[in-house]
């Protein structure tokens, strides 16, 4: 058991035991097949309106239409289901991607593996903020905190013991730790006793959700507008069919033409594009190791105004390496090359700062110090593997240090390491004036360099009860250990794109003042200012912290709570904050924050379920890729939105003039169906696939409450579509006269109609004046426009196809009339676009 402890299983037990055993997962609630999707996309109001005109053509004797009119509706079914499986299938592999992870021992080495892999007899560190991935028996426990409210409703933290440290029976399940609580202390190490619906959790029947599919606001307001327009759209398209049939004495034929104009008016592929926007926004961020927990976050990244982000893994590469060593008799610079001999001065610095350190370490500074010991004090007298740990005591926000109690085998008393913050552990040594001023300007020194710099203490205390509190051990100061992180190479730049995008940049950490300056600058956060300390924070009311704000872009010596505080007051300035976070701690910033933003490598748990967005790589430049993915979305939304709003004008346009004119039915339900074959990928596709406009990242963020409907919107798409409708018209007309057909005009009018939508889709692919030559082919809009081309010969020259379509081919004359009144279409468009730019102006 013992050497099982230390190795854990090999991986290929591991394998052995996951196809046995299957999966360590919850059962998850129901989620739509593919039969419930399809049921879903038939019970659609427009494929009931299209299968009312099939039944309308029967009724009539058009058998043929009504047979064409049913296949065109599959086609379209088939199209719709295909988006929305797109939609879905994207939104099911977030699921997997946002799944626990668990740190395990396989083969005697420590990986992080996703929860759903664990096996029973797997071995699992855990550590504070950790979810507990399954439930373990407890082999090793280090002031170890355990929340077990999910399962038992009591708020108050269990304390835990190793396996065998119990007393008796009833005190057993405190050797236990239950899948899904919650590490809110210490350390710990247990073998995997149940998995999946097995565990305790699983037991009482609890279900997990890791992606949040909540209505966001852009989708509560479209559904107000589609609600909006289907009720005025019905009550018009029943006024109509009630006018035809009384004028006309054609109920039938009203019928008919009145649902041809509730197939016209109704914008059925609204709620559809938000649906595939939002779910391929999320996808395609995951892809940029970004993943979306809340989908409002995705609407929401455009509108940021202030990034809040920590210094460490952040902006830095979180590669810490010990630099420097400073004692009162003697300091070393460890950086270059070859590892150079260290004075015998320094061994106890490095020494007691490996001791303070834990064995296993997860923190890169740890490790760090840790590294450092192996290279510099090996073969030495210095490195204690044969001592017991007896206790530690945490870091705390109330006491930046933590010491760890030892017990050397060759004697009686107990020897305590410390190390932490300098003002911490000058605090705890005492140190008296004349000590403290030589060591405050070393480490101001130091931290001017960019450098992390720690302080090291030792203590010893007699065997027997150790005290409650750090304070009562008499502490001597031994030195200083300096840690360095270089700033990660692509940050300087991505915070230059930030500055030209009007967002701004705040670095909130708890470092020492100089130190967070210094990667400040290098950054290129600030070129020279003051920074605001945590103690600072305190002192200051809301008043005096809004007047710092306005100029302050270094927070540092910052505590959790002071995070929570900060964010608030961002806000209560109009800001629309992102703020990112890794700790158990600032889980209530990352929820009070419009966007929280957690680290996925070395995040806890805890802040990963608290957040919106998890950055996968820890890296700046990934927030900044999420912002310009934020703007984009919503830039291509209100594109396919006006492009929706100027399409159906003429549609409408077009229903409503035969009655009024006496003409007879210049569209029918085919025919917006074949239009629907072009507006619905075109939405969905081509719109949500545009590349980010090249200016968007060259201009202030949006209003947090612009709204996707607005007038801008809705003028452009007004003025397009009237534009066209007027085109179309003039299109009837001129066959009509040459002609004398109305087979022929319809046939004129409806290719003028669908050549003009693809040159629409192609002019609101980008609404900058000036069209970017660099700008790439978006090659949906070409297989579109293809398709549509091909289909709309076949309809024209088809004679069989034709004639299903009510068409005659117009004359060569007349077609090339019609490419002329298709340019026209396409340079109004492109005036359009200019009118609306000056007048947003």
């Amino acid at each position: 058991m013992a050497a099982e402890r230390i190795r854990g299983l090999s991986a290929l037990e591991a394998r052995q035991r996951l196809q046995r055993d299957g999966p360590n997962e919850l059962p998850a609630t129901a989620q739509r097949g593919a039969w419930g999707l399809l049921r879903d996309v038939v019970l659609e109001p427009m494929f009931l309106l299209l299968v009312a005109c099939g039944a309308i053509y029967l009724a009539l004797g058009d058998r043929h239409e009504a047979l064409m009119l049913l296949g065109f509706v599959f086609v379209v079914i088939g199209i719709t289901y295909v988006q929305k499986r797109r939609s879905e299938q994207s939104l099911e592999a977030l699921r997997d991607l946002s799944s626990p992870r668990a740190m395990v021992l396989r083969d005697g080495q420590p990986i992080r593996i996703a929860g759903r892999e664990l096996v029973v007899g797997d071995v699992v560190l855990l550590a504070e903020g950790d979810r507990v991935p399954a439930d373990l028996c407890l082999l090793e426990a280090s002031s170890l905190l355990i929340d077990e409210s999910l399962l038992t409703g009591e708020s108050a933290a269990v304390l835990k013991q190793a396996k065998g440290v119990a007393a008796d029976a009833s005190s057993e399940p405190r050797s236990l730790a239950f899948s899904g609580t919650l590490v809110t202390q210490g350390t710990g190490q247990g073998q995997v006793q149940a998995t999946g619906g097995r565990s305790a959790l699983g037991r009482i029947g609890a279900s997990l959700q890791s992606i949040s599919t909540e209505r966001t606001p852009v989708q509560r307001e479209t559904q107000r507008i589609v609600t909006w327009v289907a009720a005025i759209g019905l009550s018009l398209a029943a006024g109509l069919a009630l006018a035809w049939g009384l004028t006309r004495g054609d109920w039938l034929h009203g019928l008919l033409a009145g649902l041809t104009l509730a197939m016209a008016i109704l914008p059925e592929e609204l709620p559809v594009v938000l649906t595939i926007f939002l779910g391929l926004g999320a996808w395609r961020l995951a892809r940029e190791r970004v993943l979306t927990r809340s989908m409002p976050a995705v609407e929401l990244l455009g509108a940021t105004t202030v990034l809040c982000v920590d210094k460490t893994g952040t902006l830095t590469m979180n590669r810490m390496a010990v630099r420097w060593l400073w004692a009162d008799e003697a300091d070393q610079d460890l950086g270059g090359g070859a590892s150079p001999a260290l004075p015998e001065a320094l061994h106890p610095v490095l020494e007691y700062a490996v001791l303070a350190t834990h064995r296993r370490a997860f923190d890169p500074m740890e490790s760090a110090i840790g590294e450092a010991g192996q290279r510099h004090l090996a073969g030495t007298e210095h490195l204690h593997g044969d001592w017991e740990l007896i206790d530690d005591y945490p870091l705390s926000p109330q006491l930046l240090a933590m010491s760890r109690v030892w017990q050397s085998p060759d004697r009686q008393d107990r020897l305590v390491a410390a190390k932490g913050a300098p003002e911490a552990i000058m605090d705890l040594c005492h140190l008296d004036a004349a000590r403290h001023a030589p060591v405050a300007r070393q480490v101001e020194a130091m931290a001017r360099e960019g450098l992390r710099v720690l302080a090291v203490a030792r203590a010893i205390f007699p065997s027997g009860h150790l005290p409650d509190a750090q304070h009562d051990f008499d502490f001597e100061f031994i030195g200083l250990v300096a840690l360095e992180d270089p700033v990660r190479p692509d940050v300087p730049a991505a915070i230059g794109e930030c500055r030209a995008a009007g967002i701004r940049v705040v670095m909130i950490t708890g470092d020492h003042p100089q130190t967070a300056l210094s990667i400040a600058r290098q950054a290129g956060l600030v070129a020279d200012g003051q920074a605001v300390t945590g103690p600072e924070l305190d002192r200051l009311d809301e008043a005096g912290l809004a007047a710092r704000l306005a100029d302050t872009n270094v927070f540092c010596r910052v505590q959790p709570e002071q995070k929570l505080r900060l964010v608030q007051a961002f806000r209560a300035r109009g800001d629309v904050v992102a703020m990112t976070g890794d700790g158990v701690n600032d889980a209530p910033a990352l929820k009070a924050a419009h966007i929280g933003v957690a680290m996925g490598a070395r995040g806890t748990d805890v802040a990963r379920e608290a957040a919106a967005l998890v950055l996968l790589n820890d890296d700046f430049a990934s927030l900044v890729t999420a912002v310009r993915y934020g703007r984009r979305v919503f830039a291509n939304l209100r594109k396919a939105i006006a492009f929706v709003v100027a399409v159906h004008l003429p549609i409408v346009g077009l229903s409503i003039v035969p009655l009024v004119l006496g003409w007879p039915m210049v569209l029918m339900p085919v025919h917006i169906l074949f239009l629907q074959l072009i507006i619905d990928p075109a939405c969905s596709i081509v719109f949500e696939a545009e590349p980010l406009e090249s200016d968007a990242m060259r201009t202030p963020p949006r209003r947090p409450d612009a709204r996707l409907f607005d007038a801008q919107v809705l003028l452009r798409g007004a003025l397009q579509g009237c534009g066209l409708f007027g085109i179309v018209l003039v299109a009837y007309l001129v066959a009509k006269s040459a002609s004398g057909a109305d087979e022929t005009a319809r046939a004129l009018a409806f290719a003028v109609l669908v050549v003009s939508n693809l040159a629409l889709i192609h002019v609101n692919r980008t609404w900058t004046r000036h069209r970017d030559s660099a700008r790439p082919w978006n090659a949906a809009f070409g297989w579109i426009a293809s398709a549509t081309c091909a289909l709309l010969v076949v309809v024209l020259w088809v004679p069989a196809v034709s004639g299903l379509f009510k068409f005659t081919t117009p004359s060569a004359s007349l077609m090339l009339i019609g490419a002329a009144l298709c340019l026209g279409a396409l340079a109004w468009f492109e005036a359009s676009k200019w009118l609306v730019g000056q007048q947003a102006r």
